[in-house]
């Protein structure tokens, strides 16, 4: 096979555990996932010669490889907040197509949640008072002001309302209804979202991602090694990677987050459009992350986001299908979420995800999808289009 030249396939995916894990470690997750993303694709671990990895351990690929049992001669440790695991995807696809690796592991897995229950560690997010970041710290820019001083730009430009920006978490809280696995499956309404109790203006509790334990697997691999996986392919069509700012004065346009870009490389190498996508996946720490997500992926005109997620169209049935396991916002947050972003997509493209299972006319599959993940506080954005 030509180097640069190899088709990339997803050909496992799992999950750990996840939502209130007490009794497991950091460690002990990934583990968990890796073995039944392993498991899932039917590859033994001999085979996997690539290893990505981020946010445990002092040296985060090697530590958690050596606890994996794996000596991999391809490694990856980029570490961008929230769109990690969709910019090492890229990396790991780059690697595999160029000959480099011939199938590379993607592992997370954290207890953010049980760590805070045992007093291991609090939840400040306040972030480092060195560096850029220092002039910002003594004003209280916590990452949750940094995405509520985003929102409300948009609100003063646009004319985006509060109950629209309740709709996303609504629409979220309806599409974990259908995933047993979610941590919070009870409805909500607008009303439930706008009465609760502020945590950054104009961001209520259920604006705001939830805090869980979890962790996630996703296994690439070159095309040769399809036929003697037991899962059928999601192949990776196209990828995109845009760094924006950490420094809030450094950001030109509170409306507009790095997705713009990364979002159109990837649709442009995967030779797709946005009104083709039949399911997104997109990182949801906030409600607004949302909104802004799919007008800068193409959705949407700017400033139209708004209008866009009302009347249910995000919802499984609806008429783009996003977060369909339910999202930050209702199934598990464990911190860096942007692999659980892959590995739903792959279920809905795989046909797999039970009572959530996205079809399109006729009951046929989904054939395209999107995960976009977004880390810092819109610093950085990962895209990847999959296909069946």
């Amino acid at each position: 096979m030509t180097p640069g030249k190899r088709k990339v396939a997803v050909v496992g995916v799992s999950l750990s555990d996840c939502g209130r894990v007490d009794d497991a470690t950091p460690y002990a997750l990934h583990a968990q996932a890796a073995r039944r993303a392993l498991a899932d694709a039917g590859m033994d671990r001999s085979l996997v010669d690539g290893f990505a990895s981020a946010g445990l351990g002092t040296l985060p690929p090697v530590e958690v490889a050596e606890y994996l049992g794996l000596r991999p001669t391809w490694v990856d440790s980029t570490a961008v907040g929230g769109s990690t695991w969709e910019v090492m995807a890229a990396h790991a696809a780059d690697a595999i197509a160029a000959g480099h690796a011939e199938a590379v592991l993607l592992v997370y897995g954290s207890t953010a949640r049980a760590d805070i229950k045992a007093g291991r560690r609090t939840g400040n997010l306040s972030f480092g008072a060195r560096g850029p970041l220092q002039f910002e710290v003594p004003y209280g820019h916590t990452l949750i002001a940094k995405y509520a001083m985003a929102a409300r730009r948009h609100m003063h430009a646009y004319g985006t309302t509060l109950e629209q920006l309740a709709s996303v978490a609504v629409q979220a809280r309806a599409n974990a209804a259908l995933n047993p696995d979610a941590m919070f499956r009870a409805p909500i309404t607008t009303d439930d979202v706008l009465s609760g109790p502020m945590i950054a203006d104009p961001f209520t509790k259920l604006h705001c991602c939830l805090r869980s334990d979890g962790g996630a697997a996703v296994l690439l691999a070159a095309e040769e090694y399809v036929r003697d996986c037991r899962t059928a392919p999601v192949w990776i069509l196209g990828t995109g990677e845009h760094v924006s700012h950490t420094t809030m004065s450094e950001w030109p346009d509170f409306t507009v987050s790095p997705a713009a870009v990364s979002g159109r490389l990837a649709f442009e190498r995967a030779g797709v459009r946005p009104d083709e996508i039949d399911v997104a996946e997109l990182y949801d720490a906030f409600t607004y992350m949302t909104l802004v997500t799919l007008e800068d992926l193409g959705f949407c005109a700017k400033g139209e986001g708004g209008q866009f997620v009302e009347k249910g169209r995000l919802t499984v049935g609806g008429e783009l299908p996003v977060n369909t396991d339910g999202g930050g916002l209702s199934a598990q947050h464990p911190g860096m979420r942007g692999l659980f972003l892959l590995v739903e997509a792959v279920r809905q493209l795989r046909g797999e995800a039970g009572d959530r299972q996205v079809r399109k006319t006729g009951g046929r599959l989904p054939e395209l999808a999107v995960a976009s993940g977004t880390g810092g506080w819109f610093c950085s954005s990962g895209t990847v289009v999959l296909g069946r």
